[in-house]
């Protein structure tokens, strides 16, 4: 089966988690990473969710699922190895018209979870399509390593300065931006030499006045 790979915002946004173990628990880590407002239906909770309860990161009803919980939910994880619940719950999702996600259950799926790394603003998300849960496991760990440390700076320097060129009308062409983020600037940013960084990032786009005025705007604030 081939999938679409998509990002989804999920801020604000109601979803549900079925079952209240390990696997459910992990879920619940994710969804609230992206900001939704998570509700549990499970009649037993892990420590860290009856903590995550008692601190009030999530709702939870204290009971099996039953026919009609997907109400008003956007996107649905169902983690009880229980392949009847498994049917119901997508059954009742396509009815609905709510994204269902049963734990390695690729049939009652709508949309499969990939091992994902967050580091600041950077999210990298690797699947095999579901086939290799372990693989899957093995990119991850390689994506990690390759992800180093200044890379979460590289990127808020990138949205900063990008949204000062838009600002002024200026757009490099996209080739220019990649001979920009060289080795040179990964290494001020890894040396925690902010400042620099920006300097050099702005003459490699060709917009070296802007270094200049950005310094004479920060003296003025000094």
């Amino acid at each position: 089966m081939a999938y679409y790979p998509v990002f989804v915002e999920l801020k604000d946004r109601p979803c549900l988690v079925i079952g209240g173990g390990r696997e459910a628990q992990r879920k619940v880590e994710g969804l609230l990473a992206a900001g939704g407002r998570v509700t549990v239906i499970s009649p037993k909770l892990t420590r860290d969710l009856q903590r995550r309860l008692a601190a009030g990161e999530i709702d939870c009803v204290q009971r099996e699922y039953q026919e009609g919980d997907l109400e008003g939910c956007e996107v649905c994880i169902v983690a009880t190895d229980d392949g009847a619940v498994n049917a119901q719950v997508a059954a009742e999702g396509k009815r609905r018209r709510v994204w269902v996600n049963a734990v390695d259950d690729p049939p009652n799926c709508d949309f499969i979870l990939p091992s994902v790394i967050r580091r600041g603003s950077i999210t990298l998300a690797a699947s095999t399509g579901g086939g290799s849960p372990a693989l899957a496991r093995r990119l991850r760990e390689e994506l990690e390593a390759y992800l180093t440390e200044e890379m979460p700076a590289l990127a808020d320097l990138l949205a900063e300065v990008r949204g000062e060129l838009r600002s002024r009308a200026i757009v490099p062409d996209p080739e220019v931006w990649q001979r920009a983020i060289d080795e040179e600037l990964r290494v001020l940013l890894a040396q925690r030499k902010y400042r620099q960084a920006k300097a050099r990032l702005l003459r490699s786009l060709g917009a070296g006045e802007l270094v200049m005025e950005l310094a004479g705007a920060e003296e003025g604030a000094g």
